[in-house]
Order: C-alpha cells, then structure tokens, then sequence
C-alpha cells in the first residue's frame, strides 16, 4: 500500500471516493462545536453525558467513511464513475446524514436516540433510523464483492483476500449485534447498580455489554486487512492465505465469543 499524499484536492481519497471523503472531512469539523457542547451542556440521558452518543458516532462515522474511500481504490475501472454507483453512494450519504441528525437532534431536545420509545414518534424514528444504519453499513459489503470481482488490483493475493473478507464481514457481524440490542430496551444485559465502566470506552465492567461485540463486528474492515497487510509477500503464499482465513475466522469468533459473553450477563473484564 502506498502513503496517501497530504494535499487533500490531490489526494487518492479525492478522486475515489470524493463523497464518502467529503462527508468524512464534514463530519469532522461538525464535532468541534458538538466536542464543546459535550463540555458546557450538563444534561445527561440514561446516566451518559447528551452529546456524547453524537460525538461518538461522528467518530465512528468518519473513520468508517475514510476506510471506504481508501479501498475504493481498488474496485474494478468505471465503477465510481457509473450512474447506479453514484446513487448508491448518495444514498450511503444520505443514511449517514440522517443519522446523525437523528442523535444530535435528539441531544439538542433533551433526549436520547437509541432504544428511545418514550413515545409513539421516537420508537417510529428509532425503527427507521435502524433501517438507515443497516443501508450505510451495506457500503462495505458492496465493495467486498466488487473488489473480489476485479482482477486488476495489483494487489497480492492474500491482501487481496484479507480485505475482501474484512469488507465482507463488517456487514453481518455488525447487524446480527445491532439487531439484538433493538430487540431490547439496550447494549446492558442486567441492570447496573455501581455504574463501573472500562475508561475510554465506557464498556461495562460489572453486566454484559454489547458493544464490545458491536465494536468488533463493525471493525472487522480494519483488523483482518491488518493481518494481510503483514503477511503479504512475507510469507509463501498458500501461508500467508491460509493465515488471512485464520485470522478473519478468528475475528469471528472473538466476535461472537464477546457476543455470548454480553448474553449471558458478564462483563469483558
């Protein structure tokens, strides 16, 4: 992989992906005054600071974005410049949009966006915006097929694999953790009573979390490309293959393992 200039106009995200950069470099700068609301603005929900749900999904959503726009380098010639790949990625920008009007909105009025049912329109909001992340996440299943499909990457093959299966993955590992926390009434499995949380983080440390599994799944885009990264051209080639296999089976199961972990009422640490 070769380094991305500085220069952002010129830049390989620019001209691959100037959609998902551009909302990425919007999303950014729009968490400077949400950064500082966080500090000014004591109200909390659900024992959480307002606007730090908001912050952290600006976060999330920027690096997601920026991955994306960094392996669109290799989806097969034309693609990006095809009338359904530009609705598609409109409509990718467009889900991401609403969400985040959604949980800032809900943070300027007071109120939370997640698992919020308190009334008829906030339990409607919250079933569609599920819809919204299930669509923005799919971007990253559509570029593991067309990246599979094209065989002018230049890439070694196990690289090629490894980010084929980390695009690939992110998908099902996320929805199948989303879904399960819009089943119930939220990410704890129990109800807390210390309120002991992992820093940083704010994973809980005496109940299930599953966000611990969601970060996993939603991160499989980042760790088993990682891993191909590191084997490619360093090792024979049917090893450093069989070692990306390994390492996304592996990041499934620590995925699902974390999962039960949640389920079953434990805290990760």
């Amino acid at each position: 992989m070769t380094a991305m200039p500085l220069s952002v106009p010129h830049s390989r995200l620019w001209r691959d992906a100037p959609v998902f950069t551009g909302l990425a470099i919007f999303l950014a700068v729009s968490a400077l005054p949400v950064w500082l609301a966080l500090h000014l603005d004591p109200r909390a929900w659900l024992d959480e600071a307002i606007w730090l749900k908001p912050l952290k999904f600006q976060i999330a959503l920027v690096i997601y974005l920026l991955t994306l726009a960094f392996f669109a380098r290799y989806l097969p010639a034309g693609t990006t410049d095809s009338r359904r790949w530009r609705i598609y990625v409109a409509a990718v920008a467009f889900t991401v949009m609403g969400e985040m009007v959604w949980i800032g909105g809900a943070a300027a009025l007071g109120t939370g966006s997640h698992f919020n049912t308190t009334t008829p329109l906030w339990n409607a909001i919250y079933g569609l915006m599920g819809l919204f992340a299930a669509f923005l996440t799919s971007a990253s299943f559509v570029m593991a097929i067309l990246i599979q499909r094209n065989t002018a990457t230049g890439l070694d093959p196990a690289l090629k694999l490894s980010i084929v299966l980390g695009l690939g993955l992110t998908l099902p590992l996320t929805l199948i953790v989303a879904f399960t926390m819009a089943a119930g009434t939220g990410h704890l499995v129990g109800t807390p009573v210390t309120g002991l949380r992992l820093p940083l983080m704010g994973w809980s440390r005496e109940l299930g979390d599953l966000r611990i599994a969601h970060f996993f799944g939603t991160h499989a885009l980042h760790a088993v490309p990682l891993v191909g990264w590191l084997v490619a051209g360093r090792l024979p080639a049917p090893l450093a293959r069989a070692t990306v296999i390994l390492a996304a089976l592996a990041w499934v199961a620590l995925t699902f393992a974390t999962f039960a972990l949640a389920l079953m009422g434990k805290p990760l640490i």
